[in-house]
């Protein structure tokens, strides 16, 4: 959604962005309903929508990382049993899909692989995929609350990210533009919301980076702007290195209270790989925790709100 046409500055209007920006967005709207119009490449939709009744659902977008859904799978299940767990893949290549696909066999989890995606730039992509999940998953499934997580955010205690929602109508980690306007989103990656406060809704995950806001900032308009923010509670956040002796921007790592959040696609490939490592050591107990857990049956591990 462009913002209002009285933020633009005149030399905006010099340079015709608020047509720029309008005809962009009519754009981004018609890729939006064509995509979301597609069926599942892998897997049946409505299926796996017809479980969601009443549940509280975890969805985590996947992408080309079958260790990270493996490790996710398993510590939801451990510390978050109440919620149904399921992973919609946006991986671009068949190879890595066909292996995310067998980690979620393995774990009994219900797998989609998404419709091949028309944008490449990860936070576009990201955003389209999470506007499939709502249209084709979450509002023809009616679950009690969902949520949204990023593949690389992993519990390591027990946790109800839905406990807020008895409070509030939305829960998750609230990002802010920079500089402040005074609009704010939660960021796609942690995103709780109930469903009766949203349902009747025209929700929309993608950007809005004419007013600044990243994946998950087009709910500004029909949800975020109508809420005040100071009366609501959200996620603790802290950022640190994931190693001593480096600066955060060059590895950060993310908790969310007792989640880490690997912060993936962010440094060089060496960089990457070697907090990797550190990661598989933070949650090497947690995961040895996680053997013990029992893999629920397929379509099982939701509990009524």
């Amino acid at each position: 959604m462009p913002k209002p046409l009285s933020e633009y500055t005149l030399a905006d209007w010099q340079r015709l962005r608020p047509l720029a920006h309008r005809l962009k967005t009519a754009r981004y709207n018609r890729i939006d309903r064509r995509y979301r119009a597609q069926r599942a490449v892998v897997g049946d939709a409505l299926a796996v929508a017809r479980a969601l009744a009443d549940k509280k659902v975890l969805v985590s977008v996947a992408y080309q990382d079958p260790q990270a859904i493996d490790w996710q799978a398993a510590l939801v299940r451990h510390f978050v049993p109440g919620a149904l767990y399921i992973v919609v893949d946006n991986s671009p290549q068949d190879e890595d899909a066909a292996k995310i696909e067998a980690v979620c066999a393995r774990h009994r989890v219900p797998y989609l692989r998404a419709p091949e995606n028309p944008w490449k730039k990860s936070s576009r992509s990201h955003g389209i995929v999470l506007n499939w999940i709502w249209h084709n998953l979450i509002r023809p499934g009616r679950p009690a609350a969902f949520g949204l997580l990023d593949h690389d955010l992993f519990p390591t205690a027990p946790d109800d990210p839905f406990e807020p929602l008895k409070r509030q109508p939305i829960y998750g980690y609230v990002r802010h533009t920079e500089p402040p306007s005074g609009r704010w989103f939660l960021w796609a990656g942690f995103t709780m919301m109930r469903f009766d406060a949203v349902r009747e809704l025209d929700l929309d995950f993608g950007q809005d980076w004419f007013i600044g806001l990243d994946t998950g900032g087009g709910n500004w308009g029909p949800l975020y702007s109508t809420l005040e923010l100071g009366t609501l509670e959200h996620a603790p956040s802290r950022f640190l290195p994931y190693r001593e002796g480096i600066e955060l921007r060059a590895g950060p790592l993310q908790w969310c209270g007792p989640w880490l959040h690997e912060v993936g696609q962010m440094g060089e490939p060496e960089v990457m790989k070697d907090k990797r490592r550190v990661v598989a050591e933070i949650l090497r107990p947690h995961r040895e925790a996680a053997r013990h857990t029992r893999t629920p049956s397929p379509g099982g591990g939701g509990s009524n709100a």
